[in-house]
């Protein structure tokens, strides 16, 4: 059985985002015919199984984001050579030293590259610098790269002439509740109609824009989940756009049973992320059946095939949501259910990763 190592993620159990959820389904999916070893943030986890899903967990005592992970997948990447046929590396940031990690052991290495990291408005100059870097090593140096998006893949063409695999994220682990045993109405949307979005609070995925345009359309109420506390801008945000009463701006909600239930209710999800390839929320949006609007960058045409709705600016998602019927919101939930049938599957997600490996 050949061994697999899983570098870049927090850890298992999966927990909040979108690398956690495609290492549980790997793991979950594969476990039979891999050995798999995953690495964990040991800052993360107050419990340390020493097993989960089938794999062996391995922990280092450092942060997985931020300056930290630099470091975190370093020492993950060198623990994991001293056994592994195949690391999986997820997102750049220890990348710097792949070329000196791949000399001295010989091991093979896939790399996920995740998003344009380096293009997010949250990083100063110098990370960008770093995170650009990163992504040139990690394109030159690994065995395979893998592009989470079509536009990625295009992207690593023609900035690097280096060719990669295509394989996006599954969503089919959102499904929708059976009943609502109450959780609307303490959450204070029991019989509203409104649009939904859960995100990370950050610049580039325009929660700003969508709160404006929430400011002059009050035909529907706004949802938002999210890590308001995060960051200043968050805080801002919510200073500013809190007290309106159609506009609701919520705390994250980790217990999926209760995101599914309030994303299943919604009339629209609003989808604003402009950076990144393909958005785990967005395809679990569109696994759940629901009707997209989303800021009309590459990334989100190219995940929905251009069929949901779409918007640039303030004006533009309020020129959307004027001109909603049932009938349009039926429509485009249904395109959104049959492409995530078709492309966005763990089965499929997973298949794909077992070819590699």
């Amino acid at each position: 059985m050949k061994t697999v190592a899983i570098v870049g993620s927090v850890g298992l159990p999966a927990r909040y985002g979108g690398w956690e959820t495609l290492v549980d389904n790997l793991t979950r999916r594969l476990s039979k015919s891999f050995d798999f070893t995953v690495y964990c943030s040991a800052k993360k986890y107050t419990e340390k199984l020493a097993e989960y899903n089938g794999a062996k967990l391995s922990y280092v005592s450092l942060d997985s984001n931020g300056v930290q992970s630099i470091v975190y997948d370093l020492l993950s990447m060198l623990k994991a050579v001293r056994y592994a046929d195949t690391i999986l590396v997820l997102g750049v940031s220890g990348c710097v030293f792949l070329p000196i990690v791949k000399f001295v052991s010989g091991k093979r290495f896939i790399v996920n590259i995740d998003g344009l990291e380096w293009r997010r408005g949250k990083w100063g100059r110098f990370a960008k610098w770093f995170l650009k870097l990163s992504e040139a090593v990690a394109v030159r140096f690994a065995d395979v790269v893998v592009a989470d998006n079509k536009a990625i893949q295009d992207y690593i063409g023609s900035e690097y002439g280096r060719e990669s695999t295509l394989i996006a994220y599954g969503g089919d682990h959102a499904v929708r509740p059976l009943r609502d045993n109450g959780i609307l109405s303490r959450y204070g949307l029991g019989g509203r109609r409104y649009a939904f979005k859960v995100c990370r609070i950050e610049p580039e995925n325009n929660i700003d824009l969508i709160i404006r345009s929430f400011k002059f359309y009050r035909g529907l109420d706004l949802v938002i989940v999210g890590n308001w506390n995060h960051s200043k801008y968050g805080i801002r945000l919510r200073e500013e756009h809190g007290h309106l009463p159609h506009v609701h701006l919520l705390d994250p909600v980790y217990d999926h049973d209760i995101l599914n239930q309030m994303r299943a209710a919604c009339h629209i999800y609003i989808h604003g992320h402009s950076a990144g390839g393909t958005n785990p929320s967005l395809v679990e949006a569109m696994s759940l059946g629901l009707p997209v609007v989303a800021y009309g960058c590459v990334f989100n045409r190219e995940t929905t095939c251009d069929q949901a709705l779409f918007f640039n600016s303030a004006d533009e998602l309020v020129g959307v949501l004027s001109n909603l019927d049932d009938e349009l919101i039926a429509d485009v939930g249904l395109k959104m259910k049959r492409l995530a049938d078709q492309l966005y599957t763990w089965d499929k997600i997973s298949s794909c990763y077992a070819e590699l490996f």
